[in-house]
């Protein structure tokens, strides 16, 4: 048979493999990060008819070459592009990720390791990181439960959704800070309240409260009070008050006790007089004050003005003015109309009954009994008796009643209270007036009736001196706690808080604090607050401070900051591989790092299917840690997947010189088939 048979079926079974090769590229034109192939031929073996020869000196004859006969072509390799990178496809899947550089995924099937270019992964229901395609697991590096770092060991399986990555620990706050212009001209400022300003914070379980601060002028146009003045948690409820606390400074302190006394001229109460000729105040003062309980009372009260004394300690009043010693019994006469609407409604609640005209009302036992009798004294009696049995009312010494239409009353009624002082009774205009000598054992009721000024709240007064129209100049001790807050007098710069050279000034707590009634409250959650100052300035700013508090360091805000507990609202990967999960606290936690194989001669990797590649003797081995992707300037995108490498111009290209070259090699078999055939027809 001719040699060139079997080299045209040499030739069409290569140009076939080639074929095969391209068909496999464009059917994964689309196939995400798909390595395109090529292939190369090598020549068959040669038949040698005669041996090559060298030149003979001797006889003078040259050499001549060898005659060798191919024998057809061969494939000589398959190529994989590797390293060449593929397109960018844009996904916006944040679970989509791209390789750019020379290194490979590594996922898991549980058994054996595979790498890939394939980064369409997702997270399954365990909260495992896998390949969307295939669900083996992607493999990384794990978080140092000690450092918080990642630990570059052999590589695991990277779990990113775990009960304890779905929310984040809540930390309580450390660092604050003050900054904005104090006015010393604000009227706040200068107020006994001070100008207020509140810090929120949490405690170490994650609560969040306010602490109430107030700044205080004290008299220094370059010092200032700052103190704390109370703590709510987040309804708003004072901690001293939900604890059962006699102060806040059982809760927490912001520096040191101290007292600060300020003098100031007070002008006499509405309706007191002063008689400078006998040294003595005048007090003019109604019923209500006099008489005790009288305005507890729902008949004087519903009365309005048209109530007087009738007597005094059993003395009828009479003429102009009538004394009345602290203790004795004032009786008031009064007419008051009751609508049926107030009569059926508090205090009174009783029932009208349309049939009879009548009132109904319970009795001691429950019973419901008409207010009625016989005659109008029975009646009255009833009607006293019925008034006097409810709250409000149990004063009401008689009554005379007289029924309207519709329901409606009039009752003219008496009432008795025991007066709280010594007066004298103003038969005209129906006030008490009472006079006080101007002297010093006097001061406690002439600071309480003449100024409105009563001790309490940490806070006690005293008369200086009385003037000749009855204003007086008073001091007013209050304790405090605090620290004092001092600004450069020429520049109005903050100078420092509390001592000199501090910036700053600390929120200490009590590690526990004893209620009232001898319950011991733990306030170990609470941790100390270090405040800075340095950003106060003591500035003109027409009137109207700008201070504010807020929690974390001035340089960063985040530092120090406290937070509640974080609801998981995102996991990102970064160009390093790192996986970081946010929270809606404003924290962030590291989850794990993907990392990446390289491979001495990455074309030597087999092709395992579903994009997968196992290593080979001549791609080098995986030794089970990987690398770092940025190490040698490769980096990873989320939200972006890698395309096929396949160049379809250049495929198509290949495809007709390969046709052609089949072509070629089939006009061998059938000029050879035709020469053969020649050969045969000698024998005819």
């Amino acid at each position: 048979m001719m040699r060139s048979l079997f080299s045209g079926v040499a030739g069409l079974k290569t140009h076939q493999t080639r074929m095969d090769v391209i068909g496999n590229n464009i059917a994964n034109v689309n196939t995400t990060a798909y390595k395109s192939q090529s292939m190369v031929f090598n020549d068959l073996l040669y038949q040698t008819t005669q041996s090559a020869s060298g030149a003979n000196a001797a006889t003078g004859r040259g050499g001549i070459n060898p005659r060798q006969i191919g024998l057809g072509a061969k494939t000589g390799a398959i190529s994989t592009a590797i390293t060449t990178q593929g397109s960018a496809q844009s996904t916006n899947n944040p679970w989509d990720i791209m390789i750019e550089g020379d290194s490979f995924f590594i996922v898991s099937d549980g058994s054996s390791n595979f790498f890939t270019r394939d980064g369409s992964f997702t997270v399954d229901a365990a909260g495992n990181l896998v390949m969307a395609s295939t669900g083996f697991t992607v493999m990384g590096w794990q978080v140092d439960p000690e450092t918080g770092d990642i630990r570059s060991d052999v590589v695991s399986a990277l779990r990113v959704m775990t009960p304890d990555t779905m929310t984040a620990e809540p930390e309580s706050t450390t660092l604050a800070y003050m900054s904005g212009i104090l006015d010393k001209t604000d009227t706040e400022i200068n107020s006994t309240k001070g100008s207020v300003r509140t810090m929120t914070f949490f405690d170490a379980q994650g609560y969040k409260y306010t602490a109430l601060f107030s700044v205080h002028g004290i008299g220094s146009d370059d010092v200032f009070r700052v103190q704390l003045d109370d703590i709510q948690d987040e309804s708003g409820m004072s901690l001293v008050e939900k604890y059962g606390l006699s102060n806040i400074n059982q809760i927490a302190n912001f520096g040191q006790d101290g007292t600060l006394s300020t003098t100031s001229k007070y002008g006499m109460a509405e309706g007191v007089t002063y008689d400078s000729a006998n040294n003595q105040f005048l007090i003019e003062q109604a019923m209500s004050t006099i008489l005790e309980g009288y305005s507890q009372n729902a008949m004087v009260v519903a009365a309005g003005t048209d109530v007087t004394v009738k007597s005094i300690n059993g003395t009828a009043v009479s003429g102009t003015s009538v004394d009345v010693k602290a203790g004795q019994a004032v009786v008031v006469e009064g007419k008051v109309k009751l609508s049926r609407a107030q009569l059926e409604s508090e205090p009174y609640n009783l029932i009208y009954n349309d049939n009879d005209g009548k009132y109904y009302t319970k009795d001691a036992n429950g019973n419901v009994v008409a207010i009625d009798g016989a005659d109008d004294n029975a009646r009255n009696t009833a009607w006293k008796n019925a008034l006097s049995a409810l709250e409000g009312l149990n004063t009401v010494a008689s009554v005379n009643v007289t029924m309207g239409e519709d329901g409606e009353i009039e009752i003219s009624f008496e009432a008795s209270f025991n007066a709280t002082q010594d007066s004298s009774y103003n038969v005209q205009n129906q006030n008490f007036n009472t006079t006080i000598k101007n002297a010093e054992a006097n001061y406690p009721q002439i600071l309480e009736q003449v100024y409105n000024m009563k001790d309490g709240d940490g806070k006690t007064y005293g008369i200086e001196f009385i003037g000749p129209d009855g204003s007086a100049q008073i001091t007013m001790t209050e304790t405090v706690r605090g620290n004092n807050l001092v600004f450069d007098h020429d520049t109005g710069k903050f100078l420092y808080v509390g001592s000199q050279g501090n910036d700053t000034a600390f929120m200490t707590f009590n590690s526990s604090a004893s209620t009232l009634t001898g319950e011991t409250i733990d306030l170990t959650q609470f941790s100390d607050i270090e405040i800075d100052f340095s950003s106060v300035t003591n500035w003109g700013n027409g009137g109207k401070n700008t201070l504010q508090m807020m929690n974390g360091s001035k340089t960063n805000s985040a530092l120090g900051a406290g937070r509640k507990v974080g609801d998981l609202i995102g996991i990102e990967v970064g160009q390093d591989g790192k996986i970081t999960a946010s929270y809606d606290n404003g924290l962030t936690k590291l989850l794990g790092q993907i990392a990446v194989a390289e491979f001495a001669n990455a074309s030597g990797l087999a092709k395992a299917g579903n994009n997968l590649y196992t290593a080979t003797q001549n791609s080098g081995e995986f030794d089970g840690v990987g690398v770092d992707i940025t190490a040698n300037g490769g980096s990873m995108t989320s939200g972006v997947l890698e395309m096929s490498n396949v160049d379809l111009s250049s495929e198509f290209t290949t495809m007709i010189t390969t046709q052609r070259g089949f072509q070629a090699n089939s006009r061998i078999i059938t000029v050879s088939d035709t020469l053969l055939e020649e050969l045969v027809n000698l024998k005819r």
